[in-house]
């Protein structure tokens, strides 16, 4: 069933048509991926699909009762909000439904008993909302919510918070509204990786419809169903499957759209010859071929896509010694971020920086550059080392200057090379249009933002790029520009994102901060770093599980072996009487969660609104001894074949 349909949508500013008859449909239950170039118009379609902003033209129609929740990029927040109040107002709704079944159930227990039906049905139904809405215990839920996206304080002020922290309130906020269609404008901005792992799961298990603006694509891989493409200053065209679906389907359609534009060019330079001949040739031929042909020369044929063109100036040679760090450390009052930390940064690498958000990554980085003290250590920079830095914050772009003015350094002229380029063109290339360079900074895009100032940052010739958050904002086709030139740069790159997907094509090693000034380094790129860091804490976890050992006596007896020397296939007695009465065990706790299903499915239980949180815990118990029982017959049938 269709849930939200927008036919013929139109936008513009000023001149310039963001989008033109635009269709988008989304139907029940369907999770959709919401992709174009920076300034394709993304955001400005997510408003209005939401209500906040209004289009210039088109239609758009909403399932009655359906609720939408949207989370842009930069959520706002009312003055004087607390992390509490804004998690309240998530749950209205929910309260509004708990409220009206607390009525119902004392009206029922009013109503003569030939009156119940009718009122059971409603009550039922209410349940069933409430169930959707979060359940009996939404609180709890919040709180654990906000727990794992690292916020501590529920009475806090949101003032106070970090713009990450406030992202992650906002993104509770919205999880905890269960809407029928939840509407998420790069919600993994200002989230580390492990959060962005945790977000996923949590949006896989929402029932409801998911309209997403992300440019991190295994987020994408993960999650939709379907991807939609807007073209700029055009409509939308909508491919199956996820992200990797999505870029095998457009290249087939952009190769066969220039193997068709090929043959239209051959037969217009045909039919241009024979309409040169003059008169008498034109008289041998149809009227209907020659307006044809006109028609068709007229149309506008196929054109790849422009493409931001970043380039980066060639890396002076590096010496020996490039950066070089031992026994940093750095504390802030009691909090130690950085402790006694060895680091060395060699040519060519690509060092990829990893870990929570606050945990000390840009402040290594600062001082790696020396713009912030160490407490203690060594740091050693070599003598041919250039460095160029971009900071997450943008903090050196100017928004009251023009896109002309912050590029140009008061120079016209770029040299690439041995090539001199005017900058108006080079401006042009990097999809910057001669009306839009006269424009101020403050009125691009965050990703045209990290556009300029990267274009800016390359031309500075360094042979040591220092990326803090690049990613942020940038559209996907600008993000595999961006790979590219990363991986033939011939200086060293050092690199902080949260792109998972990024940092697997770029990073030749790892620098994990985990916490309390430790940091790791692990050679090879992201998935590798996953792979060695489940490993060793896997390993960790089954030495702390292990049995600690007996304390010697004097003259153990040669037949008391330890338990961890049994010999595959032979079970201690007590292991054996447990494996043999695992069947019935198992049986009898699922005869037990049955039970409690079949009492929850029963619309009497809800005349009674005090019953059912305690069979909802009573249910969550029986289900966990469930897979207990089973973990532990598993466990068992190891050790009997050996495993």
């Amino acid at each position: 069933m269709t849930l939200l349909r927008a036919a013929n949508v139109q936008l513009a500013f000023g001149s310039r048509t963001v989008f033109e008859g635009l269709t988008l449909t989304i139907e029940e239950g369907e999770r959709v991926g919401l992709v174009g170039v920076n300034g394709s118009g993304k955001s400005s379609l997510m408003k209005i699909l939401a209500g906040v902003s209004r289009a210039d033209a088109g239609e758009l129609q909403l399932r009655r009762g359906a609720r939408v929740t949207y989370l842009p990029q930069e959520p706002e927040f009312p003055e004087g909000a607390t992390v509490a109040s804004e998690l309240s107002v998530s749950q209205g709704p929910l309260k509004e439904a708990l409220a009206a079944h607390s009525e119902l159930s004392r009206k029922l227990e009013a109503t003569p008993a030939e009156a119940h039906e009718k009122l059971l049905e409603q009550l039922s139904a209410l349940s069933d909302r409430i169930e959707q809405l979060g359940g009996w215990d939404t609180e709890h839920h919040a709180k654990i919510l906000l727990d794992r996206l690292g916020v501590k304080d529920w009475d806090l002020p949101v003032a106070q918070l970090s713009g990450g922290l406030r992202k992650r309130v906002a993104i509770a906020r919205a999880l905890l509204t269960r809407p029928e269609l939840l509407l998420l404008d790069e919600p993994t901005n200002h989230l580390d990786a492990d959060t962005v792992d945790w977000l996923e799961e949590e949006l896989d298990k929402l029932p409801g419809a998911l309209l997403l603006v992300t440019h991190d694509r295994y987020f994408l891989d993960g999650l939709v169903d379907r991807m939609v493409e807007i073209q700029p200053g055009g409509g939308a065209v909508s491919y199956p499957g996820n992200y990797e679906a999505y870029v095998e389907q457009k290249l087939v359609a952009q190769e066969n759209a220039a193997l068709a534009q090929h043959k239209r060019e051959r037969w217009i330079t045909q039919e241009v010859a024979w309409l040169r001949r003059g008169p008498e040739a034109r008289r041998t031929k149809s009227k209907a071929r020659i307006d044809r042909a006109r028609k068709l020369m007229a149309e506008r044929g196929f054109e790849r896509p422009k493409v931001a063109a970043l380039q980066v100036l060639a890396a002076p040679r590096l010496g020996h010694t490039v950066i070089e760090a031992e026994g940093i450390q750095k504390s802030f009052g009691e909090r130690r971020v950085l402790k006694g930390v060895d680091f060395r940064l060699q040519r060519g690498e690509r060092v990829g920086l990893v870990g929570p958000n606050g945990v000390g990554k840009t402040t290594f980085l600062r001082v790696l550059l020396g713009e912030v003290p160490p407490d203690g250590g060594k740091l050693v920079i070599g003598k041919n080392t250039k460095v160029a830095y971009y900071d997450q914050t943008r903090a050196s772009l100017d928004p009251e200057q023009t896109v002309y003015e912050a590029a140009s350094h008061g120079e016209d002229w770029v040299e690439l090379g041995d090539k001199k380029i005017a900058l108006r063109d080079y401006l042009e290339d990097l999809l910057f249009p001669v009306p839009m360079q006269r424009q101020k900074v403050a009125a691009l895009s965050g990703g045209e933002r990290n556009r300029l100032l990267l274009a800016r940052l390359f031309l500075e010739g360094s042979n040591v790029l220092v990326l803090d958050e690049p990613t942020n904002d940038l559209d996907i086709v600008t993000l595999n520009i961006l790979e590219g030139l990363l991986l033939s740069f011939t200086g060293s790159v050092l690199l902080v994102t949260h792109d998972r997907y990024f940092l697997d094509k770029v990073a030749t090693s790892i620098l994990a901060f985990e916490g309390e000034g430790r940091v790791v380094r692990y050679e090879g790129n992201y998935a590798m770093y996953r792979r060695l860091k489940d490993q060793a804490e896997a390993a960790q976890a089954a030495s702390t599980a292990a049995p600690a050992p007996k304390k010697e006596s004097p003259a153990p007896p040669p037949a008391e072996a330890p338990r961890s020397a049994r010999k595959p296939g032979k079970l201690s007695y007590k292991d054996q009487r447990e494996l043999e009465g695992m069947e019935a065990a198992i049986e009898a706790a699922e005869t037990r969660k049955a039970e409690l299903e079949a009492k929850l499915a029963d619309p009497s239980v809800y005349s009674s609104a005090s019953k059912v949180p305690e069979l909802q815990r009573e249910l969550e118990a029986a289900s966990n001894e469930v897979d207990r029982l089973y973990a532990r017959w598993q466990e068992l049938q190891n050790l009997v074949s050996g495993a």
